[in-house]
């Protein structure tokens, strides 16, 4: 029997189906972090009553920095997905960049945005 050198149209709309629902989710959280970090979430008090805690101005600092990052890396996430969904379109979806092989299902259904397949990654 040959090899299968790409997933079929069934297989690749369910994982469009996978990929829309992780990145719904995942569009939701960012715009929920973007939310904190522009302080659009409460009536916008919080800028302007006195503090007197030095140590919780930067303990707020330091929640804005690691939500900011957070943020970036959601957003990194919501690029991968959205990639993924062209890949589908184009038919491409599940074939790992480096050696060219199908990555498995297992692995794209934890992984969905996965250009590598695990024998790829443990090269690099």
């Amino acid at each position: 029997m040959t090899e299968k050198t790409r997933y079929s149209d069934e297989e690749l709309a369910e994982f469009k189906q996978l990929i829309l629902d992780k990145l719904a989710v995942a569009k939701r959280d960012y715009e929920s972090m973007m939310g904190t970090l522009m302080n659009t979430d409460n009536n916008g008090v919080d800028d302007t009553s006195p503090t007197y805690k030095a140590l919780e101005e930067g303990a707020n600092t330091q929640t804005k920095e690691e939500l900011a990052l957070l943020a970036a890396r959601q957003q990194k996430f919501i690029k991968g997905l959205e990639a993924a969904l062209v890949r589908i379109e184009n038919k491409t979806y599940g074939i790992c960049r480096v050696t060219g092989k199908l990555i498995p299902k297992e692995r794209l259904r934890l992984v969905p945005h996965a250009t590598l397949s695990v024998e790829a990654k443990n090269q690099r």
